[in-house]
Formats: C-alpha cells, sequence, structure tokens
C-alpha cells in the first residue's frame, strides 16, 4: 500500500499560484466554474448588501447592537 510523500493540511478551498489553479473540497475547479462560483458569490453578497442597506450604518459597529 502507498503513502503519500507529503501530506498538505486540509483546507476547503486551495489556490495554486504557480498554475492559477483552485481546488474546492479536493476537485479542481476550471476557469469557468470558478468564475461563475465568484459571480454567484459576488451577486449574492450585493443582495445581501441591498437587503440590508438600510442598517449601513451599524455594519462596522462593535459590540452586539441592540437592533
Amino acid at each position: 500500500m502507498a503513502t503519500p510523500t507529503h501530506s498538505h493540511p486540509y483546507k476547503p478551498i486551495l489556490y495554486d499560484r504557480s498554475y492559477h489553479r483552485v481546488w474546492i473540497f479536493g476537485q479542481r475547479c476550471h476557469h469557468g466554474a470558478t468564475g461563475t462560483i465568484l459571480t454567484l458569490a459576488g451577486a449574492l453578497g450585493l443582495i445581501l448588501m441591498a437587503h440590508d442597506w438600510k442598517d449601513r450604518a451599524l455594519w462596522f459597529v462593535r459590540g452586539s447592537q441592540e437592533k
């Protein structure tokens, strides 16, 4: 039974800078899939910001915030 010669700490998202590759939970995401994921994440972030826009003054206030 072969054992790995090197061990990497488990990371859910891994980016290889030298080859510009992304792995999510061990599965390599190609450019199109990665772009789609980033676009959806960005769109979700914008939707959440728009939903919470009325409370924007409280976004970075420290503490438990009564509201």
